[in-house]
């Protein structure tokens, strides 16, 4: 399990009107048809609905972002002592761009103070260069790199970037 967030296309930023109006709330099982749509569409190895349905439980902090009906994200994070561990951020393809994930980092950091977490970590693939820059600008510091952590292919595995940011 890894903290990614994919790439996509660049759109304009919505209006705070339309921010405010975006609702998180804790995941259940009768969203995981949707999730798992946008989870298929954003990358070449997604998660399966057994991972989702397995993170469903009090380890784990899962949140929806919708607006108006339309499931625009999710967040998935697990508990540790002192520290989160963020497992999974996605943005609908056709959202990306355009705020969301930030948006969802920032109810992840406040969450997770809120619980006593002092750090906020992840992992993310070497090649995704757009989630290691949104990461870094938004405070992540690269720790380490864990060597053939990721699926890549037939039969070949891609390095993580382990990222960590204090709170």
């Amino acid at each position: 399990m890894t903290g990614r967030l994919a790439s996509g296309v660049k759109a304009a930023y919505p209006s705070e009107a339309v921010r405010n109006a975006a609702t998180l709330r804790t995941m259940r099982p009768d969203d995981l048809d949707e999730v798992l749509v946008i989870e298929q569409a954003a990358y070449g190895h997604p998660w399966s609905r057994g991972n989702f349905r397995d993170s469903l439980n009090p380890l784990f902090d899962a949140h929806c972002l919708w607006l108006e009906g339309e499931l625009l994200g999710y967040f998935l994070a697990m508990h540790g002592v002192e520290e989160m561990h963020l497992l999974n951020i996605t943005v609908a393809p056709s959202r990306q761009g355009q705020g969301w994930g930030h948006m969802m980092l920032d109810a992840l950091s406040l969450m997770s103070r809120s619980q006593g977490a002092q750090w906020l970590w992840l992992e993310v693939r070497q090649s995704n260069a757009r989630a290691l820059q949104v990461y870094e600008r938004y405070g992540f510091r690269q720790v380490s790199v864990r060597k053939d952590y990721y699926p890549a292919g037939r039969q070949q595995r891609e390095h993580a970037v382990v990222m960590s940011l204090k709170l």
